[in-house]
């Protein structure tokens, strides 16, 4: 009795182990089964199944930046020893000092010597604003004026290099913005065309002056104003004083050519001695607005000078360290 009760257990197990192998559906198919969660580590992290490190939590995640209280945002520190200087050398008469030995220079930060530790010359591109008289009074139509002040403009315009920002501002009563700063020479050409016939008999030079100035104070790197005259003011409402205090705190460096030498010359004896006067009065003023700014005043007596005036003008404002 007793064999045969483990016989028919022996039996009916292997008839649970058959059925079971076969199941529902057919044998090769497997039934999902639900994942197991992992089992935490002692620091509380969950482990992943395959046994990888736990993903790190984002600190700008939504749940973070709630946690954090307006604390998720990420915040970054850098630190830097090098500050670069462009440094411009001149003489008394403002002509720029070239081949300057490393050693010479010396750099001081609250009196404290710093340490160069780079070195270069280079030239650097320059930001012009040309502001021209072209009033009635000296420049009327084809006269030896008007051709001096358009062969000195169109000159030093054709002396700028490629990467030369240059604007176009003429003045008689009131200035004008015939062209905006840019690079492109076709609209700069564009502008110098309308530069045909004068207007007005007046010639405000002042006025053009500190409004040019001013709207240039907050450009950046090499810039400066050429001034294309006869130094004569005839009708601003700024003063003399007032032009030259707008011009310093500007920090403009102003370059002028002084036009009608030759005309000056050859009118010395016909000339009254009160128009004689005014010229004098305006030389000295372009010598002091270019003295005070850090510029250069020229006085060229022929049209043969000129590329002499464009040269130390382009040598000025580019020549750095």
């Amino acid at each position: 009795m007793k064999t045969w009760f483990i016989g028919s257990a022996v039996a009916l197990t292997l008839i649970v182990g058959v059925w079971a192998q076969d199941g529902p559906g057919t044998g090769s198919e497997t039934v999902a089964r639900p994942r197991k969660k992992p089992a935490a580590d002692n620091t509380g992290t969950a482990a992943t199944p395959d046994g990888d490190l736990p993903k790190i939590p984002s600190k700008l995640s939504p749940k973070a930046a709630k946690d954090e209280k307006g604390e998720a945002d990420a915040s970054f520190k850098a630190e830097t020893n090098v500050v670069n200087l462009d440094v411009q050398v001149l003489d008394n008469h403002g002509n720029p000092i070239p081949n300057i030995p490393k050693d010479d220079f010396r750099i001081l930060e609250d009196n404290v010597p710093q340490t160069l530790t780079q070195y270069s010359v280079g030239e650097a591109p320059m930001t012009v604003a040309m502001v021209i008289e072209f009033s009635n009074r000296f420049q009327a139509f084809y006269t030896s004026g008007w051709a001096e002040t358009l062969t000195a403009s169109y000159g030093f315009i054709q002396s700028l290099k490629l990467e030369d920002y240059v604007a176009i501002i003429a003045y008689d009563l009131r200035s004008t913005i015939l062209s905006d700063f840019t690079n492109d020479r076709n609209k700069t050409m564009e502008a110098m065309q309308r530069l045909r016939i004068p207007g007005f008999s007046e010639s405000n030079m002042f006025d053009a002056l500190s409004d040019t100035a001013d709207r240039m104070s907050k450009i950046e790197g090499r810039k400066a104003i050429l001034l294309i005259a006869s130094g004569i003011d005839t009708f601003s409402k700024l003063t003399y004083d007032k032009a030259r205090k707008s011009l310093q705190e500007s920090g403009v460096p102003v370059y002028s050519i002084e036009m009608l030498q030759v005309e000056r010359i050859m009118a010395e004896g016909s000339m009254g001695a009160i128009q004689n006067l005014d010229f004098l009065q305006g030389d000295n003023e372009l010598k002091t607005f270019a003295k005070e700014t850090g510029g250069q005043a020229f006085f060229p007596r022929f049209v043969g000078d000129l590329p002499n005036v464009f040269q130390a003008i382009s040598q000025a404002l580019r020549n750095q360290y």
